[in-house]
Order: structure tokens, then C-alpha cells, then sequence
């Protein structure tokens, strides 16, 4: 692949991710109007991000399935398509009618087509590229995804000065942006071999988990867990900026922009640094969501908004340095006839743990702020404990363990 080709590849598969993201994050400064205006309760406002991450989450193992009989491209281009649709849906029931219903069902639809764009985005990585270039691409990746959280905050705010549901028209025109770029620049691999038929497939992914699971599961949750914390933090903030602070419109996007773009930088460097090396991998993992524990401990005590995001930035430094080192871990873990699967999965955890975070931390907020903080900060500290435990690795060339039978090859 030419170097110019290659640089054209990484955008078009980067634009995915970006997308996906602000199909979520663009949402999250407008929620308080959009409660406001439809008299919504709290829990209902945070099913506006469930719902969308929920049938996300359920789609995604089948899509992953049908990319790997199939193609990547095949499956992303009609996906994008059915996001932008869903937004529409979405856009019209609140502007023309109202309608907290009809939204909810443009989410899931949005929410079913993003199932076949940044998982699926991840697993053509994982075809295209290898080794420590792959680690690089998967950084960039997230840095993408990262990204899209820093901006959405800012356009979600200015779109909301015109009117709250402005944003359900900006997806659709994004979503086609994207399906372009795939479309023109993506070109897969021709000797691509399909996997065999369903039952056959089906006792292979088996077997992968039995040898693998135990790690792979692990890295799952630590994943999700970024996602969960990520998304949960900035429901509270976005909530607690205009009930506490008195902040809305722009300032206010710029002030959740500001741990997202911490995230982006760190994403981005970790995967240029990570390379191949599992133990460099492991250690970044274990050290980021101590960040992460360490944060949001600190975060029970800082009370005074600018004390509050200094603290917050280490969790997000925490998730940038966690995220890319289980994006290189889960794509490497199969071969490429079942990796859309296995990474498609793993696309279902980060929905669900961006599904999960709004209505958790809407209780833990009921319950208390102490609570939260506390809770949130001995989960982070055990996923840190189950990395350090159920991940072996040993020797300077980063090997899995295999009398643990945990086995990883890069493929």
C-alpha cells in the first residue's frame, strides 16, 4: 500500500469512529434542554443515550458475524446509511411533533446501524495492518474516537443555541461524509478468504474463548469500563455545570471538551509507543486505571469546579493510556476470518458500558456524591487487579504465558 493511499485509508477508517462518537457525545450538552422542554425525569433523559448504545450492543455480534462471511465494506456502507436515517427519524419527531417516542425509536435505529461502523472499523484495522503499525493505526483510532468526544461537547453547545434539536440533522450529513471516504478509499484485500460456514465457525470462536477467554474477557471489561466511567463522568458534569455553576452554551461545551481532549493526546501516544510489546501493553493498562482510581478518589474532596478537572484530566489520561493497549490486544487475539467477530464483541461491551453510565451514575448522584466517587473508584481499582492477575505475560518480547493457557499471536 503507497504511502499516500495509506494516509487516505486511515482517514476514511478514522472518519468512522469520529462519527460514532458524536452520535453520542454531541447529545450529552443538550440533554438538560431536551429534559426542559419535553418534561422529561432525569432516568428518561439518560435512555437517550441507552437506548442508541443498548441496540448497538446487540446488533454488533451479529454484524461482526455477517463482516467476517462477507466483507468490512459491505457491511460499514449500509450501516452508515441506516445512522443517518435513524437521526432523521429522530430529528423529525422532536422538531415536528414533540414526540419523546418517536426519538427513542430514531436512537435504536441510529443505534443498530452504528453496530456495523466502529466495530467492524476496528476489525479492517486489524486486516490492513500488522505488528506495530497496527498498534499505531488502532492509536490513531482512538485518538479519533477521542476526537469526536472533544468536539461534540463544543457543536452540541452551539447547535443548542439555535435549537436543542438541531443536532439530530448534523448526524445524516456526517454519516454520508464518512460512507465516502470508506467507500472510495477503502480497498480490502483481495485474497481475503471467507469463514466457513456458521456451525463450524461457531465451535472455532468457542475454542478461542476456552483457550483465551480468561485474558480476552478481562480485556473486555477493562474497556468497558473506560467507556462506562467516561460517558457516566460526563452526564454528572453536564448535569452539575448547569444546576451548580450556572454554565450553559459554549463555555460549557468547552469545559467538557477539556478531559476529552486530555484522552485524544494521551490515546495518541500511547499507541505510537506501545508498538507490539504485550508487557508495555499490560503495564500501561495496570498504570491507567490506577490514574483512573486515583482520580476519581481525589474527586470526593474537590468540590470547587477547577480543582474538579484537574482531577478529572488523570482519569482521562487513565483511559487514553488504557484503551489503545486493549484495542491492540483484542484485534491481534484471532485470526482474520473470526477477528470481526471477537472485535465486534468487544464493540458491544463499550456500547453497553456507555449504555450503562448515564442511569448508574443518574442513582449513584441520587444516592451520593460521596458514594459515587467511592464506588466508581474501587470498581477502576479492580479491573486494575484482574489485569495484573489474569493477563500473563513474560520475558522482554512480550510473550503470553502459555502454561496458563493464555495463548496471543499477532496474525
Amino acid at each position: 500500500m503507497r504511502k499516500t493511499n495509506k494516509g487516505m485509508t486511515i482517514l476514511a477508517v478514522g472518519s468512522v469512529p469520529l462519527m460514532m462518537t458524536l452520535g453520542n457525545s454531541m447529545l450529552i450538552p443538550v440533554l438538560p434542554e431536551m429534559k426542559s422542554s419535553l418534561g422529561l425525569s432525569q432516568l428518561q433523559v439518560s435512555l437517550i443515550i441507552t437506548v442508541f448504545s443498548i441496540a448497538a450492543a446487540i446488533m454488533i455480534p451479529i454484524v461482526g458475524y455477517l463482516s467476517d462471511r462477507y466483507s468490512r465494506k459491505i457491511i460499514m456502507l449500509p450501516s452508515l446509511i441506516l445512522f443517518a436515517c435513524g437521526a432523521l427519524l429522530a430529528g423529525i419527531g422532536a422538531a415536528l411533533f414533540d414526540s419523546y417516542a418517536w426519538i427513542l425509536v430514531g436512537r435504536g435505529i441510529q443505534g443498530i446501524g452504528a453496530a456495523g461502523c466502529a466495530p467492524i472499523a476496528m476489525a479492517l484495522i486489524g486486516d490492513l495492518f500488522s505488528g506495530g503499525e497496527r498498534s499505531r493505526v488502532l492509536g490513531i483510532f482512538e485518538a479519533s474516537n477521542g476526537l469526536g468526544k472533544v468536539l461534540s461537547p463544543i457543536f452540541g453547545s452551539l447547535l443548542a443555541l439555535i435549537v436543542w434539536h438541531a443536532v439530530f440533522f448534523v448526524f445524516p450529513v456526517l454519516s454520508l461524509i464518512a460512507a465516502v471516504l470508506v467507500w472510495i478509499f477503502v480497498k480490502e484485500k483481495k485474497n481475503r478468504q471467507a469463514p466457513p460456514p456458521f456451525r463450524k465457525y461457531a465451535r472455532g470462536l468457542l475454542s478461542v474463548f476456552k483457550l483465551e477467554g480468561r485474558w480476552l474477557l478481562t480485556a473486555y471489561l477493562a474497556g468497558g469500563t473506560c467507556l462506562f466511567t467516561l460517558f457516566g463522568i460526563l452526564f454528572y458534569l453536564s448535569d452539575v455545570l448547569e444546576t451548580t455553576y450556572h454554565i450553559d452554551g459554549l463555555l460549557k461545551g468547552l469545559i467538557l471538551a477539556i478531559p476529552l481532549l486530555v484522552m485524544v493526546s494521551t490515546s495518541y501516544l500511547t499507541g505510537s509507543k506501545i508498538g507490539s510489546n504485550l508487557v508495555r501493553m499490560k503495564r500501561f493498562s495496570i498504570i491507567g486505571l490506577l490514574f483512573m482510581t486515583i482520580s476519581y478518589s481525589s474527586l470526593i474532596w474537590l468540590t470547587s469546579l477547577v480543582p474538579f478537572l484537574f482531577g478529572l484530566a488523570l482519569s482521562s489520561v487513565g483511559a487514553g493510556l488504557t484503551l489503545p493497549c486493549m484495542n491492540s490486544l483484542i484485534t491481534g487475539a484471532v485470526g482474520k476470518e473470526r477477528r470481526g467477530f471477537v472485535s465486534s464483541l468487544y464493540g458491544s461491551v463499550r456500547f453497553v458500558g456507555v449504555a450503562l453510565g448515564p442511569p448508574i451514575f443518574t442513582r449513584l448522584m441520587e444516592w451520593s456524591r460521596t458514594g459515587m466517587f467511592t464506588t466508581i473508584a474501587a470498581f477502576t481499582f479492580l479491573v486494575a487487579l484482574l489485569i495484573l492477575f489474569l493477563i500473563h505475560v513474560k520475558g522482554k518480547d512480550g510473550k503470553i504465558e502459555p502454561k496458563k493457557a493464555f495463548r496471543y499471536t499477532y496474525v
